[in-house]
């Protein structure tokens, strides 16, 4: 069992910058929406971090083979792509028809959805602290959208369908981490998604529109190279915060995200008013604490169990 260093300043400032650039992301990819469609941002992030994340693995010489894989692997190797790709183009077009803080307090259902597929397909078991944080991040959701849940229920409108997107999006990238589970018995980490990546790079390019990437601006450049190191540098700074801390500890500061993202986005109106960005009341404010706070229940709650 890997032991963390004990360097915990170090985890948590890393686990921090991790959860900084996620909660930046959806404002920066919302802002690239209005010049470039959601297949053409997707084709060129899995690109980047296809030809990036390969010049390291060659340089390791750890380059995948596919050669002389099972079938079940195979099979894994698929639903692992699809589910990631699936994930990133769905959430993706929920951002065009949504607000940035209302799409990144939603996907918050991934982890769940992954920790209630991890109890069924192999059989782990659902701690107390975990059923308790559950519910909260659900009545929390609930509370967030407390204004807005009558119509999304009753009027099928482009926020339903972008909300109905994230849900999907949510599903498709548990299904993602728990067949990328099973298949670190014969991959890493960076091989499997360096695989995922070239995949997703193959599968948009059909759909990809090249004349408005020509057309950007050097401040869009900017934005479009952002997304697509956020990533890679987001990824790498999770996995070396679990070299120095714990994963509990870690997953709890993770959990502050879509705070994050609401904060990001309320700041960047006073530089530019034209961003979208919900109007928050009381109520929904609440919501989104009860978000964070069931997030963090269900990633400490094996630490809760062995000290209560």
């Amino acid at each position: 069992m890997h032991q963390s260093s004990g360097r915990v300043g170090l985890g948590f400032s890393l686990a921090l910058l991790t959860a900084v650039l996620w909660g930046l992301l959806p404002i920066a990819l919302k802002w690239l929406l209005s010049s470039m469609s959601a297949a053409t941002i997707t084709w060129i992030r899995f690109l980047v971090a296809a030809v990036l994340v390969g010049v390291v693995l060659y340089s390791r010489r750890q380059l995948p083979s596919l050669r002389g894989l099972s079938k079940k692997v195979k099979v894994l190797l698929l639903i692992t792509a699809a589910g990631l790709l699936l994930n990133y183009i769905l959430y993706l077009n929920a951002l065009s028809l949504l607000k940035a803080e209302t799409a990144q307090m939603l996907v918050q259902l991934a982890p769940f959805l992954m920790m209630l597929g991890a109890v069924y397909l192999f059989k782990e078991r659902l701690l107390l602290w975990q059923k308790i944080g559950a519910w909260l991040l659900v009545f929390g959701l609930l509370l967030f959208f407390n204004d807005r849940l009558a119509l999304l229920l009753t009027q099928f409108d482009s926020e339903s369908i972008g909300v109905l997107l994230v849900i999907v999006a949510a599903v498709a990238w548990a299904c993602y981490a728990l067949a990328q589970k099973q298949l670190l018995m014969s991959f890493n980490s960076q091989q499997i998604m360096w695989l995922i990546y070239i995949a997703g790079a193959l599968c948009f390019l059909p759909a990809t529109e090249l004349t408005p990437v020509l057309e950007l601006s050097a401040w869009q450049w900017g934005i479009v190279a952002f997304c697509c190191l956020n990533t890679i540098v987001a990824y790498g700074a999770f996995a070396e915060a679990l070299q120095h801390w714990q994963a509990a500890n870690v997953s709890a500061v993770l959990a502050i995200t879509p705070l994050l993202t609401i904060g990001f986005a309320q700041l960047l109106t006073y530089f530019y008013p034209q961003f979208p960005v919900e109007s928050l009341n009381a109520v929904a404010w609440v919501g989104a604490l009860l978000v964070v706070v069931g997030s963090m229940l269900t990633a400490l709650a094996p630490m809760l169990r062995q000290r209560l």
